[in-house]
């Protein structure tokens, strides 16, 4: 009986590790066509073989430049994987040719023996790992095994406890590198741990802010280090790469999805697949995260960009392959992951509309089928921009300053950074200096906490205390969303500069088409030049009108900007060519030394001339008060109230209907003419409990967060709010009254 018990318990273990095998071999099958997937350009092969230098070398390549701006030696080892693929592929003409082969131990030898090290640490742990080990997938086992042991040292730099696999940063891609060269060496054992690490990074982290010290946990007596230091998913599904509280969604964000997805189609089926718990978190993120932050799932939201904005190609339009990766794996809101795709494939157009505000990363974001726009910030808790590392985007800053982006065709915006004029961003209000401050003045923390919004998911009211960390300039500026408009506010916009003009940006973008002015009931399509208009009403240009409620002078460029990728990219292969555009450029100019000046315009987007003619826009809003202590607005076909309180104060929205709020903040009424019918409410200083909003008539509704007094007196009920704290503090709580 013990000598059967013995042979069922070899055949169970014989059995099991022959099941890992062949999960092991499945995965490294998977990996293995992945990267033979592109089709092999011959050419560019003969090419690569005709210029090989007896030394292993390529020209064209700086050897000797391993700075952060330079190292093409990227070229290098991206020419070896090249070599490999058409070594392997039976459809390349150059399929298990020597020449080849012998062209890649030649290009590889040199490699490791110079083991080029970059001064920027990511060339060192992730982009030259990255590629060598992808070359040992493809052809390690034929090639010199002496030649390969040297490359372990190299591509070994990429492991989970590396300087640069900070949790919630880099890791999920420099444990992806370590997870493959696992595969390539049958480490199955150390495979499984690093799977296990890869899918344990989709997880929301803890982010307080960056005035508590670069991401560190307030406590009483002190400070508590926490292990992901705010780097990663948010609760409010934004990203942060660092420990600024800047929104990386759209960049490392969208790199970290993508990396995850990856290893989860890899992975599907077999014993290492990931947990449902963690592939649903992966999909709200991408949904409610990267696809909400960009213009209809399909392009990048240029406000989110950062240092990313200086290069070619960052707002091209965002193709279906990790959409179709998620959905490969999971049924997990499956509708809309088809959506996305159908978006990105251009099948069907977009039916999502959303109000959608990131409370941990200052970004608000609104959508309807047929237009996008989004609001950037920054308050006390973050910094206003991304460092302008490997002097990238070294212009940027002001791109957080208020930055409103509005969009129709999701390509506005496209091309157009090269030429920008980086004091005129839409949206800002900025002192207009003869020069910027140099790119070490770029990042600052922000200088006031009443920042942030209120949304019910559908229509938001966002408002920004703003104090420039760079000039001496303050304004209060709001922004309220509606279905076919929304409406801009500023006030209080003061600046004690008496050199210096301050001007309000309304927008700059690619100009298309013509313009039109209207102005006391007339319109004309003007000549291109830079003029300004006075007493203007309207004014049109490619699908957007702005509207003005009182007749107002404005600043219209609609003319040839010129400028070029190196003057805001100074890596080496960035082209220094002179660049032409033709740009729209419309702004308010508020004059010198500026005291308690203010703004007020209304955006219809998707529009058309005809249409703003009825200008039934301007008719639908009524701007209640525009003011230090409060901005608000009305809209008469939503029969909505938006309103932002500075300070306690009262609103009248008209003859039944008065708002008083006990405390600052933001708040959305909705109502049936007469009477508030849902409330919505936040706090953007994130420094109450409760919120307090008194309302007439007598309140009988219940819910959990919610307490009502009524005092008889005033004939007013006494709304008593619970708002969210911790992880959510700064969101939005709806009531239904």
């Amino acid at each position: 009986m013990k000598r059967l018990t013995v042979i069922l318990l070899f055949f169970c273990c014989a059995s099991f590790m022959a099941y890992a095998q062949n999960d092991i071999q499945i995965v490294k099958d998977r990996i293995y066509k992945e990267l033979m997937k592109s089709e092999v350009d011959d050419a560019q092969i003969e090419t690569l073989l005709q210029t090989l230098k007896d030394d292993g070398t390529w020209p064209g390549i700086d050897y000797s430049n391993v700075s952060r701006e330079g190292f093409e030696h990227r070229l290098h080892t991206a020419y070896l994987v090249s070599l490999a693929s058409a070594f392997k592929s039976k459809s390349s003409e150059y399929y298990k040719k020597k020449k080849v082969k012998a062209a890649i131990e030649l290009g590889l030898k040199n490699w490791v023996e110079h083991d080029y090290f970059c001064e920027n640490w990511w060339h060192n742990q992730i982009g030259t790992p990255n590629y060598l080990v992808t070359l040992m997938l493809i052809i390690g086992d034929e090639l010199d095994k002496e030649l390969v042991n040297k490359t372990q040292p190299i591509i070994g730099r990429a492991h989970i406890n590396a300087g640069g696999a900070r949790p919630g940063g880099d890791r999920i891609k420099i444990a992806g590198i370590q997870a493959k060269n696992c595969l390539f060496l049958g480490d199955d054992e150390k495979f499984d741990e690093v799977v296990r690490v890869i899918e344990n990074e989709i997880k929301y982290v803890e982010w307080i802010g960056a005035k508590y010290g670069y991401g560190f946990r307030k406590i009483v007596g002190g400070f508590e280090n926490r292990s992901y230091e705010g780097r990663g998913i948010q609760f409010d599904n934004s990203f942060h790469h660092r420990t600024d509280g800047v929104n990386n969604t759209l960049s490392y964000g969208l790199s970290y999805a993508a990396a995850f997805a990856e290893w989860a189609v890899y992975t599907t089926g077999t014993k290492f697949s990931f947990s449902e718990e963690k592939l649903d978190q992966l999909i709200d993120y991408f949904l409610d995260g990267i696809c909400k932050t960009s213009v209809f799932g399909k392009v990048a939201d240029v406000g989110a960009k950062n240092r990313s904005i200086s290069r070619e190609g960052a707002v091209n339009p965002y193709d279906d392959v990790l959409p179709s990766k998620l959905i490969s794996v999971s049924d997990y809101r499956h509708n809309e992951l088809q959506e996305i795709i159908d978006v990105r494939n251009n099948k069907a157009k977009p039916t999502l509309a959303h109000a959608t505000f990131y409370w941990d990363s200052e970004h608000f974001s609104f959508q309807r089928p047929d237009w996008f726009a989004s609001v950037r910030m920054y308050s006390t808790r973050n910094y206003n921009m991304e460092q302008p590392y490997n002097s990238e985007g070294f212009l940027n800053h002001h791109r957080g300053d208020g930055t409103n982006h509005i969009s129709v065709s999701a390509d506005e915006y496209k091309g157009l950074a090269p030429v920008m004029d980086y004091q005129k961003i839409p949206g800002t209000t900025v002192m207009q200096k003869e020069e910027m401050p140099g790119a070490n003045e770029l990042q600052k923390l922000g200088l006031t906490d009443f920042v942030g919004a209120a949304t019910d998911g559908k229509y938001g009211a966002v408002a920004f205390d703003f104090k420039s960390p760079h000039d001496p300039l303050i304004a209060r500026k709001a922004w309220f969303f509606f279905d076919k408009e929304y409406v801009c506010l500023g006030t209080g916009i003061s600046c004690s500069n008496t050199e210096l003009p301050v001007v309000t940006t309304l927008n700059q973008c690619i100009l298309r088409g013509d313009v039109i002015v209207a102005s006391g009931g007339k319109s004309s399509v003007i000549e291109k030049g830079e003029t300004e208009y006075e007493n203007v009403d309207l004014i049109y240009h490619d699908k957007l009108a702005y509207v003005f409620p009182e007749p107002t002078t404005v600043q219209l460029k609609n003319n040839i900007a010129k400028g070029s990728w190196y003057r805001i990219n100074r890596q080496t292969d960035s082209p220094k060519d002179e660049i032409e555009r033709d740009v729209f450029e419309l702004y308010l100019d508020h004059g010198k030394r500026p005291s308690e000046a203010n703004y007020q315009y209304i955006v219809v987007p998707a529009t058309n001339p005809e249409e703003v003619q009825n200008n039934t826009s301007k008719n639908n809003i009524t701007v209640l008060q525009n003011s230090p202590a409060v901005q608000a607005v009305w809209q008469k076909e939503l029969q909505m109230c938006q309103a932002v309180f500075y300070s306690e104060g009262t609103l009248d929205v008209n003859d039944d209907i008065t708002v008083e709020c006990g405390n600052p903040g933001v708040l959305i009424a909705k109502t049936d003419g007469t009477k508030i019918t849902e409330i919505t409410v936040s706090d953007p200083a994130r420094k109450n409990a409760k919120m307090l909003v008194s309302i007439p008539g007598k309140v009988n509704a219940k819910a959990e967060n919610l307490t009502v007094l009524w005092n008889e007196g005033t004939g007013m009920s006494d709304l008593l709010i619970d708002l969210p704290t911790g992880n959510y503090a700064g969101s939005s709580v709806t009531i239904k009254l």
